[in-house]
């Protein structure tokens, strides 16, 4: 199995980065989508932004130019970096990794991202 464990959250001022990890424990090749949601008290579960298998990344609308997410496959593990960070960004923020039957799906314990106004 394929443990993923998110860290890199915290608490910052409206403006400020993150930058969020989220660590595999092993090889992510295989994987057909490696993506970040979030999710906020009250709201239902956004995509925020993910690769395919063929290493294109789509992002949702209201965090472009904003967030980026890249990967290292040396190191296995996939990340986000967020700037320009908004108090409508204040959610726990976890990595999902799909890979079909032939992989499996999983998913992180997220990690808590707030934002001070």
């Amino acid at each position: 199995q394929v443990q993923l464990v998110e860290s890199g959250g915290g608490l910052v001022q409206a403006g400020g980065s993150l930058r969020l990890t989220c660590a595999a424990s092993g090889s992510i090749f295989g994987f057909n989508f490696m993506g970040w949601f979030r999710q906020a008290p009250g709201k239902q579960r956004e995509l925020v932004a993910f690769f395919t298998s063929l290493g294109r990344t789509t992002y949702a609308d209201a965090v472009k130019g904003r967030f980026t997410i890249a990967r290292d496959n040396a190191k296995n593990t996939v990340y986000l970096q967020m700037n320009s960070l908004r108090p409508e960004d204040a959610a726990v923020y976890y990595c999902e990794f799909r890979g079909g039957t032939t992989w499996g799906d999983y998913w992180g314990q997220g990690t808590q991202v707030t934002v001070s106004s």
